[in-house]
């Protein structure tokens, strides 16, 4: 299955993060995307200027990054977990 760089992924990713009680903030600037730990609070940080390919590549590879389990994602969202873990081959689509 090919991930496809478009809206409706994002979204998917960004819920993902939220299920996993990470706050994502898109922030202006010029600085490398990435997540951060303070106090107990877990924050990821993407420049606002990337585009919908940066940005889910972006979320795709701090969440190879983080460690979790299986345990707070839904069912429903644990294939599509373990097909943005195996960095699959992916396709750019317009949304």
């Amino acid at each position: 299955m090919k991930i496809k760089y478009n809206k409706s992924t994002l979204l998917k990713i960004e819920q993902l993060f939220k299920d996993l009680d990470y706050t994502i903030r898109y922030e202006k600037g010029q600085f490398q995307s990435g997540y951060c730990i303070i106090h107990q609070k877990k924050i990821v940080v993407i420049n606002k200027f990337f585009d919908i390919k940066g940005r889910i590549e972006n979320l795709m590879d701090i969440l190879n990054d983080i460690t979790y389990g299986l345990d707070p994602i839904p069912e429903s969202f644990q294939d599509f977990t373990e097909i943005l873990q195996k960095r699959p081959e992916t396709e750019t689509e317009a949304s």
